[in-house]
Order: structure tokens, then C-alpha cells, then sequence
């Protein structure tokens, strides 16, 4: 089992993880998150970015992109662009994910609101039981 913190990246190639600190959301690490089976699992009491309506998280060894769209809902989204298949250049504003890389961008359910990219984001099944919010990869 592996623990993850949420991450916010910024920079402007897929070869660079170094996150931008210009950001106005500057990059952050915390606990809560769990990778295994092909599912990440968090827990929503110390996962706090995501408590509140447009709170996101990166979880970048999942490559997965997950938003608050509203009190206990949420959103989980591919973080792999289809455009040029960056997959760790987010950035989250005005209910827009914005790939740096080149600057598509996609609404919180994963269709394009401008390209480059010509194809949505897929999407994946989010479960919520109490302060633990699943979502499922496979």
C-alpha cells in the first residue's frame, strides 16, 4: 500500500515536475490519499484541499484529477491530456482545468472548452461513505 498527498502542479512541459510557485495556487503535499487495486481511496478528513465546492486535487501516480463540484460530489477525471498526453500540468480556476502544457482546457466533466485537444477527458466513477471518497480506475 502506498499513501500519496494531493499535489498542484504547474510548469510548462511534461518532462518538468517542478511545480511553478507563481501559482496562485501554489503546489502542495498532504496525506490522505491511498493508491492500490486499481482505486484511489481518500480520506476526506485529512485530504482538506477538497473539502469545499472547487477544491482539486493532482494525484499524479494515479494520474487523476480530482474536483469538488459541490458539497459531498465530486468529479474524477484522467490528468493525462488528450491533446499531447501531458499529465501533470494543471492548473484549476473558474471551474476550468487548464493543461500548461499547451493550454487546453476542460470543464470539471472532462469536455473540452478549448484546444488544442479535440477529445474530452475520461471520467471515472466517484463513491462517497462518510469521510472516504473512492474512486474506481478499472
Amino acid at each position: 500500500m502506498s499513501l500519496f498527498g494531493l499535489s498542484f502542479f504547474t510548469s510548462c512541459s511534461s518532462e518538468d515536475d517542478t511545480p511553478n510557485n507563481n501559482n496562485t495556487n501554489p503546489p502542495t503535499t498532504g496525506t490522505g490519499i491511498v493508491f492500490q487495486n486499481n482505486q484511489v481511496i481518500v480520506d476526506l478528513d485529512l485530504a482538506t484541499a477538497l473539502n469545499n465546492t472547487g477544491g482539486w486535487a493532482l494525484v499524479p501516480q494515479a494520474r487523476v484529477l480530482i474536483v469538488n463540484i459541490g458539497g459531498n460530489n465530486f468529479n474524477a477525471l484522467t490528468s493525462v491530456c488528450t491533446h499531447s498526453g501531458c499529465d501533470r500540468n494543471w492548473t484549476f480556476s473558474n471551474s476550468v482545468f487548464t493543461c500548461t502544457c499547451h493550454s487546453s482546457r476542460f470543464r470539471t466533466d472532462g469536455s473540452v472548452v478549448n484546444g488544442p485537444a479535440l477529445q474530452p477527458l475520461s471520467s471515472y466513477p466517484t463513491e462517497v461513505s462518510g469521510k472516504t471518497l473512492t474512486v474506481k480506475l478499472g
